[in-house]
């Protein structure tokens, strides 16, 4: 275990960091702020980014941070979310049978979500991996927010999704959707500062203060990774596991440029 090897008390790179840990960069906090801008004024947002520039990791921070007293979170993350299936997600996670049928069930839903509202609380709706979602799911959002004749929204709801879902948005067919959407936040990739700061914020979270990563191997982690977190932490963490192999504490960018190509390049 490279752990032992580098003295750490914890994985730096691991998936499960807790949120107070994580890194934040300008960006990442002005899409906090929407988050949270959303919820109270139970808006509609949609948060767009490349393939792991940490969208989830940001709307698991702004979960945990709600107050649980005012906030009821619904998280659904589906690669074939259909109408129904949203419904039935929804209604399991509140603790109640949904109906078989799918006009049921959306009325089981509003019904939930009326009480929840009059109870004094706030649903917060968010469905992860939205570029997936099809026509016929995108068009039930459109009705969704088209709730009491258009003169109310009982909940926030947060679409998250690749990049692409801009695009996907922008199409004549999804106009009545993309002109309720209230606000748009993009999460743009780490420049090659805040790849390094990263990376020395995830080593400080684990136990170590020293530079284990060369400068120059911080150069070619970014350049590999284009300043996405999921990759950093790929890159970083194979090169910890090969350099406590090999016996080294430091790493460079010979090292780094070896992993590169022969465990991340296919």
């Amino acid at each position: 275990m490279f752990e032992a090897f580098f003295n750490l008390t914890k994985t730096p790179f691991s998936r499960d960091i807790p949120e107070g840990a994580l890194f934040n960069t300008p960006q990442l906090n002005e899409l906090q702020g929407r988050l949270i801008s959303t919820a109270s004024k139970r808006l509609f947002l949609v948060v767009t980014g490349d393939s792991g520039s940490g969208k989830t990791t940001a709307v698991r921070k702004f979960v945990s941070s709600l107050d649980t007293n005012r906030y009821i979170p619904f998280y659904i993350s589906d690669s074939d979310l259909t109408p129904r299936n949203f419904y039935f997600e929804i209604l399991n996670q509140i603790g109640v049978k949904p109906h078989f049928y799918r006009g049921d069930a959306k009325r089981q839903m509003i019904r939930e979500f009326t009480s929840i509202v009059e109870s004094k609380q706030v649903p917060i709706v968010i469905i992860d991996e939205a570029h997936l979602c099809k026509m016929e799911m995108l068009t039930e959002i459109r009705f969704l927010l088209n709730f009491k004749m258009d003169s109310y929204n009982p909940m926030g709801l947060i679409l998250v999704g690749q990049s692409e879902i801009r695009d996907i948005l922008k199409k004549q067919i999804y106009e009545a959707i993309s002109q309720r959407i209230d606000l748009r936040c993009h999460i743009p990739p780490f420049d090659r500062l805040q790849t390094g700061d990263y990376i020395k914020k995830h080593l400080e979270y684990a136990g170590e203060s020293r530079e284990i990563f060369t400068d120059r191997a911080i150069d070619t982690i970014f350049d590999f990774s284009g300043g996405l977190p999921r990759k950093i932490n790929r890159v970083a963490t194979t090169s910890l596991i090969h350099a406590s192999q090999i016996e080294k504490r430091i790493i460079d960018d010979h090292m780094v440029s070896l992993i590169i190509e022969g465990e991340l390049s296919w």
